[in-house]
């Protein structure tokens, strides 16, 4: 009986204890628990706030690049909007996706985006220039003149080898081929002026050398004829330096009031002993009350010397050279009439050109270069210069300046 009641004693004591240990370990291990659960939730919490500066940097730095490429797409459509070269984007199969205004008109469509190269640009030799990049892969070129529009023009295909597109570029070489035949006609015409003179001159000296010294009279003739080529070889330089300095600009002029008919007697006064020798009658029709004009009066005075030395040179003898002068709108007209060989119509339009004389003009003296001058002084005045003529009737060259 008193085992039991030990036994027993014990078996509580050892039941107590081990639950207490049982109620301490759990405690323990909600601790534990409850703890670890707050490590964890501060590292995931550290993590996403982590996760969230590089999301927010990614974006940032995305908008920023999203903006650059903007402005420069902005700035590539307006480059591509103010150049005046063509360009043209085509895919594949040759429709075009992308057009700058200049394509347009260079082209003389609307919108050729959405539509066919063959039907855009509508000429066979750049068509098959495009055809050609297409098969080979290489970049191709082609020049073509479009003469019912006198037009050139150059058209660059490049080979998108990414996408199997195409880049069409065409510039307008209108104006480089006008200055090329501009610059080869100056080098002909130069030629031809410096032959002639340079020609008699190598003549002249040769005689001299082949014995004319040994005859006096026929030795000063010859000197006499020489000095006269010099001095149309002096003119020539002299008037192709005037030109020069006009058309680049460095033509300055001093304008003050002159009154029309003081402009015209000036003029006249000038080259009225060349008309005597000439066998000309030479005149004035002008009356003085005419309104001033603001002219550079040695420049002005140049013109009509030129216009009038033109005139004496093709009138006949017992000829008549009129200057004249009216009033019009806003303007004074001046005009040198004379009855002389005339010009033939197909020439009127030329002869104000640099060197540029009609075919009976060829025998006569000159450089071919007063009636350039003439224009440029007359335009750099503000006004304008043309001629009308009847072959064989005369000729009449006006020139207007702004009242």
């Amino acid at each position: 009986m008193n085992y039991v009641i030990i036994f027993a004693i014990i078996f509580f004591i050892l039941a107590a204890w081990f639950a207490w240990r049982y109620y301490q370990l759990r405690r323990d291990l909600n601790e534990y628990a409850i703890r670890l659960k707050q490590e964890k939730s501060d590292t995931e919490i550290k993590e996403l706030g982590n996760l969230s500066s590089v999301v927010t940097s990614v974006l940032s730095g995305a908008k920023l690049r999203l903006s650059m490429l903007d402005s420069e797409r902005a700035r590539l459509a307006t480059v591509l909007e103010q150049i005046t070269d063509g360009v043209l984007i085509a895919d594949s199969q040759g429709i075009i996706q992308f057009a700058n205004p200049a394509a347009g008109r260079l082209f003389q469509t609307s919108d050729p985006t959405d539509r066919s190269i063959v039907e855009v640009v509508r000429h066979h030799q750049l068509v098959e220039a495009w055809r050609r990049c297409r098969q080979t892969g290489q970049l191709q070129s082609e020049s073509v003149e479009l003469p019912t529009r006198h037009q050139y023009l150059q058209l660059v295909v490049i080979p998108d080898l990414h996408s199997s597109g195409s880049l069409l570029l065409v510039q307008d070489l209108t104006r480089i081929r006008r200055l090329e035949t501009v610059r080869r006609d100056f080098i002909s015409n130069i030629s031809h002026e410096l032959r002639t003179p340079l020609a008699s001159l190598k003549a002249l000296t040769e005689t001299l050398q082949d014995g004319a010294l040994d005859d006096p009279p026929a030795a000063h003739r010859f000197i006499g004829q020489i000095q006269v080529e010099v001095d149309a070889l002096t003119q020539m330089a002299t008037e192709l330096l005037e030109l020069s300095r006009i058309e680049s600009g460095q033509l300055s002029l001093d304008p003050k009031p002159v009154a029309a008919h003081d402009l015209l007697v000036s003029a006249s006064k000038r080259i009225s002993l060349q008309a005597e020798r000439a066998g000309l009658t030479l005149r004035v029709e002008c009356q003085e009350d005419l309104p001033k004009v603001q002219i550079d009066l040695q420049r002005l005075e140049q013109v009509l010397v030129n216009l009038i030395h033109n005139s004496v040179k093709f009138t006949r003898p017992g000829g008549e050279i009129v200057l004249l002068a009216e009033s019009g709108i806003g303007e004074v007209r001046f005009a040198v009439r004379d009855t002389g060989l005339g010009i033939p119509e197909e020439d009127v339009s030329r002869i104000f050109e640099r060197f540029y004389r009609v075919d009976k003009s060829r025998a006569g003296s000159g450089t071919g270069l007063g009636l350039s001058i003439a224009k440029h002084i007359v335009e750099a005045h503000g006004g304008k210069i043309w001629a009308e003529s009847i072959e064989g009737q005369g000729s009449t060259f006006y020139f207007s300046i702004p009242a």
